[in-house]
C-alpha cells in the first residue's frame, strides 16, 4: 500500500504560517509575549471592561469602511490597569492576520531613543518617517512618564502627518480625553477628531484596575 505523505507536508505548511506571523509581528514590534493578548483571552470582568472590548471589536469589524476617512481611529484611554493595552494589542494581531501592516510605538521607548539620536539628522528622519508612514500606527501609552517639550514636538509631527493624510491609528494612554487636550490641544484635538467614533474613556476609579482584583 502506497504510503500516505499528507501529514508531513499539513506539519511544514502550519511551520511556515507560524514562522511568517513571527515574521510579521518582528516587523510590526510586537514581541512573542504581546502576541498572546488576544480577543479571546480578555477577561469581561466589569462594564469597563465590557466596553472596551465592544468598541475595538466594532472597530474591526468596520474598518475596511472607514480606513480613508476622518473619523478612522480607536482611542482606549482613562484608568491604569485597565486593559487598554491588550485590546490594542489584540486589535493590531487582528489587523496583520488580515494582510493590514501595523506597527506598534511603545511611546516612552521609542520618544526616548529618538531624543537621543536626535542629532542624527538620517537617524531622525528614517525613524520618523517609519510611524508616520505606515498603514496603521498602534502608540501605546501615549506620555507616559515625564514629558517635554521635545516630546511633543516629536509627537506632533507623527500625528499630524497621519492626520493630514488620513492614516489610522490606535493610541491607548492613561490620559482622559480633557487632560488630552488640556496638555497639548493640538496633539489632543487631532487625536480626538481621529478616533471620535470610537473613543473609550474609563474612569479613573481603583476598581477599574484589573491588576488590583
Amino acid at each position: 500500500m502506497p504510503q500516505d505523505n499528507r501529514q508531513p507536508l499539513a506539519i511544514s505548511c502550519n511551520c511556515r504560517k507560524i514562522e511568517k506571523l513571527k515574521s510579521e509581528w518582528k516587523y510590526s514590534g510586537i514581541n512573542v509575549e504581546q502576541s498572546k493578548l488576544t480577543f479571546s483571552n480578555f477577561e469581561e470582568w466589569n462594564e469597563a471592561a465590557s466596553r472596551v472590548k465592544d468598541t475595538a471589536a466594532a472597530y474591526c469589524t468596520e474598518f475596511d469602511e472607514i480606513r480613508n476617512k476622518r473619523r478612522n481611529s480607536l482611542l482606549l484611554c482613562g484608568q491604569v490597569g485597565s486593559g487598554k493595552s491588550h485590546i490594542s494589542v489584540a486589535v493590531a494581531l487582528n489587523f496583520l492576520k488580515q494582510k493590514i501592516k501595523v506597527v506598534y510605538m511603545p511611546y516612552r521607548d521609542v520618544i526616548t531613543k529618538i531624543k537621543q539620536n536626535m542629532i542624527d539628522q538620517e537617524y531622525y528622519s528614517k525613524a520618523i518617517s517609519k510611524y508616520q508612514l505606515c498603514e496603521v500606527l498602534l502608540i501605546d501609552d501615549l506620555f507616559k512618564g515625564k514629558i517635554n517639550e521635545s516630546d511633543i514636538n516629536i509627537i506632533f509631527e507623527i500625528i499630524n502627518y497621519r492626520y493630514l493624510n488620513f492614516l489610522p491609528v490606535i493610541v491607548s494612554s492613561e490620559f482622559t480625553i480633557d487632560r488630552l487636550l488640556a496638555f497639548d490641544e493640538g496633539v489632543g484635538s487631532r487625536i480626538y477628531e481621529m478616533c471620535k467614533d470610537y473613543a473609550v474613556e474609563i474612569e479613573k476609579d481603583i476598581r477599574n484596575n484589573y491588576r488590583l482584583k
